[in-house]
């Protein structure tokens, strides 16, 4: 395998980390020998888009309030993503704003009341638009990985949306499924 590919796996970013621990992703990132970081383009309401709307069981355009965010390894571009929240959820929250949050989004949640039990994830395969690829510095004609996560709830309600986009060619997605 390519040393440069990153092995990503989903179980760190959907347990809330414990007091004092920083985020999943630098923990990730320096458990492979790596530096991981991140920055917020955006934070704020805006309206949803049609997938993530369907997905939150919300109206298309509802307010919704999102965490735009570009993901470095080792300082080079290595995922885009977009995190949603149910705005009575989020609004006047961390979550609506761009300081980093201790422990992560997901320590945040639960500590509000909100924690995730039921996770979806659905991953396909396509070429980025030009702005994807400008920021991730993709070549001409390579494709990117687009993973959609829906948390839900003890209660199967909505809690976070993610929409991620990785260039394919240093991505290697790993799932691990324990039953019983």
């Amino acid at each position: 395998m390519n040393e440069s590919r990153w092995v990503s796996t989903s179980m760190p970013y959907l347990t809330p980390r414990e007091k004092g621990q920083g985020d999943a992703w630098s923990a990730d990132a320096a458990a492979q020998g790596r530096r991981g970081s991140q920055r917020i383009v955006h934070a704020g309401e805006v309206p949803a888009p049609g997938e993530v709307a369907r997905l939150l069981g919300l109206s298309d355009n509802e307010p919704v309030v999102v965490r735009r965010r570009l993901i470095l390894l080792d300082d080079q571009p290595n995922e885009l993503t977009d995190t949603y929240y149910p705005t009575n959820i989020a609004r006047g929250t961390g979550l609506a704003g761009t300081a980093k949050i201790p422990g992560g989004a997901v320590t945040l949640l639960a500590q509000l009341g909100h924690v995730g039990v039921v996770v979806r994830e659905d991953v396909v395969a396509g070429m980025p638009d030009d702005a994807e690829r400008e920021v991730l510095g993709t070549a001409p004609g390579e494709p990117v990985l687009r993973l959609t996560r829906l948390t839900l709830d003890r209660d199967d309600r909505p809690i976070q949306v993610d929409r991620m986009v990785m260039p394919a060619l240093r991505q290697r997605l790993r799932y691990e499924i324990r039953i019983g």
